[in-house]
């Protein structure tokens, strides 16, 4: 099953805020929580198994300790083009699991292809995370419940669920807004 970030009968992927990372992987927590050095609060960030391939997918182990409340980005590859606004229309690739077992539930990497959609049109964690972002970099996204899909299931995914996703920027379309 596809799960691809967009609202319509049930609910979509709105991806993180619009930070602009001009230096080296930094992690960073939206919103003023008050959170370790690294924005996790008492989690752990989950590994990244070739976060710095972009030519393949990478793997992403689970999360430890108590997931974060909010929002937090993490830059593995910072890249160098164009920048997503929250409206843009995105090229990405991406995989998505759950922190609490490190388990998949949906990657473009699987279809062969980026998968292309409006940031306005999916989950608020998905679009607050990848606005500011660059073509050619590849982030990592905790996306909490609350700007996820909530305590509702959907689909592969629990309610209730803290999202992680490994997301590529490939390409990134003016907006028509």
């Amino acid at each position: 099953m596809t799960v691809v970030p967009r609202l319509g009968r049930g609910v979509r992927f709105v991806i993180l805020s619009a930070v602009l990372l001009a230096a080296l992987p930094v992690t960073l927590a939206a919103c003023g929580s008050s959170t370790a050095p690294d924005g996790t609060g008492d989690s752990q960030l989950p590994t990244v198994t070739g976060a710095g391939d972009l030519s393949a997918k990478p793997t992403i182990a689970a999360g430890a300790g108590t997931p974060p409340a909010t929002l937090v980005t993490r830059d593995l590859v910072v890249g160098t083009g164009a920048v997503a606004s929250p409206t843009s229309t995105v090229s990405v690739q991406y995989v998505g699991t759950l922190w609490a077992n490190g388990k998949e539930f949906d990657a473009s990497w699987d279809r062969g292809q980026p998968s292309i959609f409006p940031l306005d049109g999916v989950i608020p964690g998905f679009q607050q995370g990848i606005a500011g972002m660059k073509t050619g970099g590849r982030r990592t996204l905790v996306i909490p419940p609350e700007l996820g899909y909530g305590a509702a299931d959907q689909g592969p995914i629990p309610g209730g669920s803290t999202l992680v996703f490994v997301v590529d920027l490939v390409g990134v379309q003016a907006s028509d807004h």
